[in-house]
C-alpha cells in the first residue's frame, strides 16, 4: 500500500520508500544466494530491519522469509516462543496444514491459534520454562524436516547475552548446523556485544558469518531520494534545508526521516537551514515530558554525564580531567563508571570519533530545557 507520506519513520512500504543501500542489499542477497550467514551490525535507527526488508523483497517469493525481533525477550522460554511460532507461521503456505505439522512436531508443548494485529490467524505456542530446550529443538527439528530453503533474520540478536542459565550461544549454535538449508541473519545494535559473539575465538558463533556493518548513506543520495519526494508532492527541498538536517544528526537515518516526514506535512517548500529549526524544535519539545522523567531515573552523576555530553556534542576522551571538571564530578571513576551504565543501559553510544548521547533528540533537549538538578 502506498503511504500517505514518503517519509517512513516505521515499517517498510517497498524500494521506492526506501533509500540506497544498493550495496548492502546486494552483498544480504548474494550472501543468500551463495549459502552464508551474514551478521548485519549498525547502531539503532541505522535502518537494520528495512535493509532486511528490502534483501527479502529481491528474493525469490517462493522463499520464505521469516524475521524475529528479540530486543523484548527475557529468557531462552521468551526466544523460543518467537522462534516456533514464527517458524511454523511461515514453513507451510497453508494454515490448516501448518498447524497439523507443528502438532505432529511439537510434542513438549501445545501449539494454539490466536488472531494477530492483522486480523490473521496465528500459531503460538504456551513454553514450559522445564522444557524450554526440548522445544527449541523440535523447532529445528521441524525445520529440518521441511526441508525447504527459508532465510531467518533475528533482530537484537545480542539479547541472547542476558537470558540466565546455560548459555543460549552455545544451545543456538549447535542447532544452526543441523539445517544446513536455512540461511539466517543475525542483527544487532550493541556493536560491541556483537562483535565479541562473532569475532572472538571464545564464543560458540566465531567466524560463522559474513560481517556487514552499516554507515550511514551518502548525504548526496539521500538528498536525492529526499528532494525527488518533494517534487512529487508539488515541493522544493533546498540542498542547504537538507544538509542541515544531515549534519545535525550525523547521517542517522530515522532522524533525518522523522524530520523530513514532517517537513513534508507541512506541504511548503523548504527554503534553507531556518526552515527546519521550528520542526527539530517541535519534536523536541514534544518528548519533553518522556525526556525529563528519563533523565530524573539516572544517578546523579549519570545525569551529570549526559548533560556534559549533550552540550559537548561528542567526547573524545571522557576520562579527562577537563571533561570530569565539567561534569561537576571529583573522581574519574566515577564518571567511567556512569558512562559504562549509560552505554548498558542505551543512553551513551561510542563513535569512532568519540561518546555521544545514544538518542540524538534527547541530546537535543538536554542540551535546551534540561533542568540543572542538584548532584
Amino acid at each position: 500500500m502506498k503511504p500517505n507520506n514518503p517519509f517512513l519513520v516505521r515499517g517498510y512500504a517497498g524500494p521506492e520508500w526506501f533509500c540506497d543501500r544498493e550495496n548492502e542489499t546486494a552483498k544480504l542477497v548474494s550472501a543468500f544466494e551463495n549459502d552464508r550467514d551474514v551478521t548485519l551490525v549498525a547502531p539503532r535507527r541505522y535502518g537494520k530491519t528495512g535493509l532486511i526488508r528490502n534483501a527479502f523483497q529481491c528474493l525469490d517469493d517462493q522463499i520464505p522469509k521469516i524475521y524475529i525481533d528479540v530486543f523484548q525477550t527475557r529468557t531462552l522460554a521468551d526466544f523460543t516462543a518467537l522462534f516456533a511460532s514464527a517458524v511454523a507461521d511461515a514453513m507451510d503456505t497453508k494454515f490448516e496444514r501448518a498447524v497439523a505439522a507443528a502438532a505432529s512436531f511439537f510434542r513438549s508443548c501445545r501449539p494454539s491459534i490466536t488472531v494477530g494485529p492483522d486480523g490473521n490467524p496465528k500459531i503460538s505456542f504456551d513454553i514450559s520454562p522445564s522444557r524450554t530446550e526440548e522445544t527449541l529443538s523440535e523447532a529445528f527439528a521441524y525445520l529440518a524436516k521441511r526441508d525447504k530453503r527459508a532465510i531467518i533474520a533475528i533482530d537484537e540478536f545480542q539479547q541472547v547475552l542476558d537470558y540466565p542459565g546455560q548459555s543460549a550461544e552455545a544451545l543456538l549454535r549447535s542447532q544452526i548446523q543441523f539445517v544446513p538449508h536455512i540461511r539466517f541473519v543475525f542483527a544487532g545494535s550493541r556493536q560491541h556485544l556483537m562483535r565479541e559473539m562473532f569475532l572472538s575465538p571464545k564464543h560458540p558463533f566465531y567466524q560463522s558469518t559474513d560481517i556487514l556493518s552499516l554507515k550511514p548513506i551518502d548525504k548526496d543520495i539521500y538528498y536525492s531520494f529526499a528532494a525527488r519526494h518533494f517534487r512529487a508532492g508539488a515541493m522544493k527541498l533546498e540542498k542547504s534545508a537538507f544538509d542541515a538536517i544531515y549534519d545535525r544528526f550525523d547521517g542517522v537515518t530515522w532522524y533525518l526521516q522523522m524530520v523530513l516526514n514532517r517537513l513534508w506535512e507541512g506541504r511548503r517548500d523548504v527554503m534553507g537551514p531556518d526552515a527546519v529549526e521550528p520542526v527539530i524544535s517541535e519534536i523536541i519539545e514534544s518528548r519533553s515530558m518522556e525526556y525529563h522523567d528519563l533523565l530524573l531515573s539516572q544517578t546523579s552523576a549519570s545525569q551529570a554525564v549526559l548533560r556534559a555530553m549533550a552540550a559537548e556534542k561528542i567526547v573524545a576522551e571522557p576520562t579527562s580531567g577537563q571533561f570530569v571538571a565539567h561534569c561537576g564530578l571529583r573522581a574519574t571513576s566515577t564518571v567511567a563508571s556512569a558512562l559504562k551504565s549509560l552505554r548498558d543501559r542505551d543512553l551513551a553510544y561510542h563513535t569512532p570519533r568519540g561518546w555521544i548521547v545514544y538518542d540524538r533528540f534527547f541530546g537535543e533537549w538536554l542540551s535546551r530545557f534540561a533542568p540543572r538538578l542538584r548532584q
